[in-house]
């Protein structure tokens, strides 16, 4: 094998690795989370404590790299645990949108089934177009909003025919809508907060976590969830905790897996690679369950599919082209490197998916 072949399969290898990992992890969270959040064996209605404890678990993981990172530095890479209150502080408004993200997606996911879940979590794309406009004045191309349209139509008639179907919660697409808008937030607000962290989005996760696991505690007591744990019949039950701990450490994988499947394609492609993994967790969850649809169930589910890869094929190209003219026009580069990342924050804000 020559030298340029190795390398061809070494990348390939790379890929296929990072691609498999990213699948793997991401829907194994999704039907993890759907145990622990609707399960008729636990019946365990406490869906702030779940998502506070995973919380609790990302921190634990921080805390442990950190400790990593520093007695075997060339093994491990990680920023240093400690907490700068002022620093904290200035994190507290990413942190309560990520807790309105977590904890909506969570209450969505706990009241839809999984094969209904891509649909009606489906508009992130639409109000990230929509609040990017708001915030920056940044004016979407009609081809992108054609595709947001695309989206929109499948949402509608995603909800349509669940409710034909009998099967449609409307305070499950309440918090799946909510979830949408927060993840939208959370790509912002991230943005805005790397700078409190010398850009790096390890140290963020850990203070917005560790911020994350104050804020849940009084929305747990407000909510009586503390009575529902304390009469919980399997409280000390070690499979439990052992699936609690899993869905943890899957929530903390979610940002490592990512940023791997993005640095070992593009950020394209990690979109198509999140797009097909949507709908392989969508057949799963209809196979797995049992459940019949209708065709225009599964239509509803194609303009989804077909919207979200268009727009992400659309941007693309934009960003090509905007590349193209800065390198003619030099002063508008850093807009374009500006646009390239508020794109990868974008996918990274979308762990809980």
């Amino acid at each position: 094998m020559t030298g340029k072949e190795d390398s061809l399969a070494k990348k390939t290898s790379a890929i296929i690795f990072a691609v498999s990992l990213y699948w793997i992890v991401s829907i194994s969270m999704v039907f993890v989370n759907k145990y622990l959040l609707s399960s008729s064996n636990l019946q365990f209605d406490a869906p702030l404590f779940i998502t506070w404890f995973q919380c609790v678990v990302t921190v634990g993981l921080c805390w442990l790299l950190a400790q990593l990172a520093k007695y075997q530095p060339g093994l491990i890479k990680f920023p240093a645990f400690s907490i700068d209150p002022k620093i904290a502080r200035e994190i507290m408004p990413l942190s309560f949108v990520f807790v309105g993200m977590i904890t909506f997606n969570n209450l969505c996911l706990k009241h839809v089934s999984i094969s209904f879940y891509m649909v009606v979590r489906s508009l992130t794309t639409v109000f990230n177009v929509v609040l990017t406009f708001i915030f920056f004045g940044e004016k979407t191309s009609h081809k992108a909003l054609g595709c947001c349209g695309i989206i929109i139509t499948g949402f509608l008639l995603g909800i349509d025919q669940e409710k034909g179907l009998g099967s449609l919660s409307l305070a499950g697409v309440f918090f799946g809508v909510s979830a949408s808008l927060f993840v939208a937030l959370n790509a912002i607000y991230t943005k805005k907060s790397l700078n409190f962290v010398e850009n790096n989005i390890w140290k963020l996760t850990m203070y917005n976590n560790v911020n994350a696991c104050i804020i849940f505690i009084p929305f747990i007591l407000l909510f009586g969830e503390h009575n529902e744990i304390f009469s919980f019949p399997l409280l000390f039950d070690s499979f439990f905790w052992f699936t609690m701990v899993i869905g943890g450490v899957l929530g903390f994988s979610m940002g490592y897996v990512t940023s791997l499947q993005i640095q070992a394609t593009s950020p394209l492609t990690h979109n198509v690679s999140g797009t097909a993994k949507a709908y392989a967790q969508t057949l799963l969850g209809v196979f797995y369950f049992n459940e019949i649809k209708t065709f225009l169930w599964w239509a509803s589910n194609v303009f989804v599919l077909l919207g979200a890869a268009l727009y992400s094929h659309v941007r693309n190209q934009e960003m090509k082209a905007k590349h193209r003219e800065s390198l003619e026009n030099p002063q508008k580069d850093a807009g374009i490197k500006n646009i390239e990342n508020e794109e990868q924050i974008t996918d990274s804000s979308q762990l809980k998916n």
